[in-house]
């Protein structure tokens, strides 16, 4: 399979095929709801979205796995990985031995993806180092405008637009944000492991949460009442981000749209699951069911291969 979408994304050069199957392999193991998704884009546009999603994913762990490294050591491998990236992108110095470097510099020279997306991704990531909570939803805003929000519009290019991209980005943004704050309901047990708090403090203190409280559900492994009325609240928030980015699928490439509406299916699914389990999240983690997957994907794969006959995507 891996063989047959390198082909089809014009992949020849061996080591280069290697470093979009790295990619691959990365987005398999760890993104199992965004690499199912992946399945229902042409074979031709999958290389590239593994490549993104695999760069994402390095810096995700230096700043995330639980081990002993410092602060600074952490920041030290975050500026490496920048440096890394420009001199192989901007400065077009080549010889990098990193197979995920390898896979989306190439992938952002072939569909023109700015430096300046992956610098303010990189931005936010520095961010993780010295900040662990947020006052107000300005400030979470420009967090997630680099961490999220930029993933949008990277992948942009990739899945393709019936008109100006410009008019596209607004949805392709507000897509990656919905993702990203449905995780912050989903992992705010695990992000308190690691210290972080990703909810404006201002709208937790409004119904009488601070971080003490949500330290003390951390601990107890249950939700207190007042927490669950500030959870349902930015439940209610996220869930009207992912109806103003909903539109914006119409905008997409017709062999993009399968792909794009089931990732919004799927992980809106998390956010209904998180409701139904009545916001119990500490202890436990919201998933979609295995059997829910498989259904949005065959339903996916449906609409999938009746664009690519309608409008001969391969």
């Amino acid at each position: 399979m891996i063989s047959t979408e390198l082909d089809a994304a014009g992949v020849r050069e061996p080591s280069l095929r290697a470093a979009y199957q790295h990619c691959r392999t990365v987005n398999a193991q760890h993104g199992k709801t965004f690499f199912l998704a992946t399945r229902l884009l042409a074979p031709r546009q999958r290389p590239a979205v593994h490549a993104l999603y695999g760069f994402a994913r390095g810096a995700d762990d230096i700043l995330d796995d639980f081990d002993a490294r410092t602060n600074e050591e952490r920041a030290d491998q975050l500026q490496q990985l920048s440096t890394r990236l420009f001199n192989s992108l901007v400065e077009n110095r080549s010889g990098d031995d990193n197979p995920t470097l390898t896979a989306v510099v190439d992938t952002a020279r072939k569909y023109g993806i700015g430096w300046d997306l992956f610098d303010d991704f990189l931005a936010s990531m520095r961010m993780d180092l010295t900040v662990t909570d947020y006052p107000d939803r300005k400030s979470l805003e420009r967090y997630m405008y680099g961490s999220a929000e930029v993933i949008g519009l990277q992948l942009l290019p990739v899945l393709g637009t019936v008109g100006p991209r410009e008019e596209a980005a607004p949805y392709a943004a507000a897509l990656g944000k919905a993702f990203q704050l449905t995780n912050f309901l989903r992992d705010i047990d695990e992000d308190l492991s690691r210290g972080r708090v990703y909810l404006p403090a201002d709208e937790l203190a409004a119904h009488g949460v601070d971080r003490d409280m949500l330290e003390w559900c951390h601990t107890n492994r249950r939700t207190d009442q007042k927490v669950r009325a500030a959870l349902a609240e930015q439940h209610a928030i996220t869930r009207a981000v992912y109806e103003q980015a909903r539109p914006g699928i119409d905008t997409l490439a017709p062999s993009s749209r399968p792909c794009v509406a089931a990732a919004l299916t799927l992980y809106s699914g998390i956010l209904a699951r998180i409701e139904a389990i009545d916001f119990e999240i500490f202890g436990r983690r919201a998933t979609v069911s295995k059997p829910r997957r498989l259904a949005v994907a065959v339903a996916g794969i449906g609409r999938a291969w009746a664009n690519r006959i309608r409008y001969g995507s391969v």
